[in-house]
């Protein structure tokens, strides 16, 4: 194709001006073109690559004339999967050319970088290797029943489970922060109607998202704003003030204030402070906050009740005094936001998935019930074999095909 496309026979790796050609040997574009024999190319097979002028009808008629050539489109994420089948790269680097594509924020965009370079999977690859260097060891008193393990050697197993258990937990740490990074937290702000809700929401996103207005009910359906706080994304949700009310409208803004409450990972509580309102007035919309849900109780309008901003601590809760109006306050909002998420700055983040933490967590379940196991070498060593099956899914050692091709259908075209 590259001599029928170009009329020369290319070198390879060498950046050559050349005219595109139509099938009666007119050039269609002048531009470069790029040949790369296997397995020196991303996807490890040859690869011809074109950059052409950018105007869309002489692409298309470049792009016409590769597939009466015998090209076609690509598939999304088919470029990464050969990558990967062709043992360019392991699975959760493969994942991470997407995690990078779709990176919201500068933190998020280096984890996925380093995860693509291998960071990641060097961590679970090393893990992975102290595994089967313990499955060695127990597996051959298995093998040889005759031999008796002295105190020393089921010490050394005891020692080395200790270091792997670990190094996975430190692991999934970095993980579930890289997954704060890749997914960013749900945040819901919930109150009466007219406690400055919107005014909040608007000062944390630092534009005007949401309409302002001394009317209760003017918020009627959740207002969704994509923001950062300190490097990581958040979805702040603005929704309709909880009340009884009977405006059909505003009847569907409240239940779909309900159903944002279930996927919540934060609640935010906003009160009035200046109407001077005791637990007692708001016991109705904590009501219907999900108990689980961590949450945060914001005393709002500090301008106008004359609190000074700061932070309290009342029967286990956290209560903030701050004015959405003036900014007062919003700092520390800011910082107890991303504690109460779980968020705390660490080096060498790993950008993760949620199978990622999954396998993660069933490695580490499998690591300590191994523990528990250390007098019964036979499921002593089941244990760590199940552990290892599962750090080996992250990278991809053992994968089914439909979850494969699940994952690389989420990939932009061709990429």
């Amino acid at each position: 194709m590259a001599v029928t496309l170009t009329g020369r026979k290319l070198t390879p790796r060498v950046a050559t001006y050349t005219p595109f050609l139509a099938a009666d040997g007119t050039p269609l574009d002048w531009g470069i073109a790029l040949f790369y024999s296997a397995p020196h190319s991303y996807t490890g097979e040859e690869v011809l690559e074109l950059q052409g002028h950018g105007g869309s009808a002489v692409l298309q008629s470049v792009l016409h004339r590769c597939m009466q050539l015998g090209a076609r489109l690509a598939r999304p994420g088919e470029f990464t999967q050969r990558a990967f089948l062709n043992d360019k790269m392991d699975l959760a680097q493969a994942e991470s050319v997407a995690d990078l594509i779709d990176a919201t924020t500068e933190q998020a965009a280096r984890s996925a970088i380093r995860s693509l370079q291998g960071e990641f999977s060097t961590a679970i690859n090393s893990v992975v290797s102290q595994l089967i260097e313990l499955r060695m060891l127990v597996e051959a008193t298995l093998d040889f029943p005759e031999e008796e393990i002295d105190a020393t050697e089921h010490q050394l197993c005891a020692s080395m489970l200790t270091v792997l258990l670990h190094e996975v937990s430190r692991i999934k740490v970095l993980a579930k922060l890289g997954s704060i990074l890749r997914e960013g937290a749900q945040v819901v702000l919930v109150g009466a109607p007219n406690v400055g809700k919107s005014s909040l929401l608007n000062r944390l996103a630092g534009e005007e998202v949401a309409l302002v207005s001394e009317i209760p009910g003017t918020t009627r359906d959740a207002i969704r704003q994509a923001l950062q706080v300190r490097g990581v994304p958040l979805h702040l949700i603005d929704t309709a003030g909880l009340r009884e009310t009977a405006d059909e409208v505003e009847k569907m803004g409240i239940a779909r204030t309900q159903q944002a409450l279930t996927m919540a990972d934060v609640v935010l509580v906003l009160l009035d402070e200046s109407q001077q309102r005791t637990k007692s007035d708001y016991q109705a919309i904590l009501a219907q906050l999900p108990a689980k849900i961590p949450r945060l109780y914001l005393h709002n309008k500090i301008d106008l009740s004359g609190h000074t901003s700061s932070v309290e601590m009342r029967e286990g809760e956290t209560h903030l005094y701050l004015s959405a109006k003036t900014g007062v306050g919003i700092d520390v909002l800011q910082e107890k936001l991303l504690e109460t998420i779980g968020w705390h700055q660490e080096t060498g983040i790993f950008m993760a998935r949620t199978r990622h933490l999954d396998a993660l967590f069933s490695a580490e379940q499998h690591l300590v019930e191994a523990s528990r196991q250390l007098d019964h070498p036979e499921l002593f060593a089941e244990e760590l074999r199940d552990a290892q099956e599962s750090l080996n899914s992250i990278t991809g050692e053992f994968t089914a095909d439909d979850l494969l091709g699940e994952i690389f259908s989420r990939f932009c075209i061709g990429k």
